[in-house]
């Protein structure tokens, strides 16, 4: 039974049939979502998509993990320069917008 609507997922299939509707789950191993900032991945997902009158619509479940898009080697040069850690490195990155030169002299002072 499907709460709040008082039918099960059979009565909800047919229904959705009948009005055009098509459901289908999807074998995805990762989804990857590219923002203008970094990334949201999200591993072993539940993907459904849903089609109505030729458009797709993906809901898309599961843990999110977030990416940013400062290079390894830019944190390993601002840790390296800095003194500090990679973890305070990419954080100072992430914070002066990739400017290697910015990152370092926050770290420093």
């Amino acid at each position: 039974m499907i709460p709040g609507l008082g039918m099960n997922p059979a009565q909800m299939k047919r229904m959705m049939r009948q009005l055009g509707m098509k459901s289908q789950e999807l074998n995805a191993k990762r989804v990857i979502f590219e923002l203008e900032d970094g990334k949201i991945v999200i591993e072993d997902p539940s993907v459904t998509s849903i089609e109505v009158q030729g458009q797709k619509t993906y809901t898309v479940l599961g843990e999110e993990r977030k990416e940013s898009n400062i290079p390894e080697e830019d944190v390993k040069m601002v840790a390296a320069q800095s003194g500090k850690s990679e973890e305070e490195a990419r954080k100072a990155l992430e914070e002066c917008k990739g400017d290697l030169a910015e990152a370092i002299k926050k770290l420093k002072s």
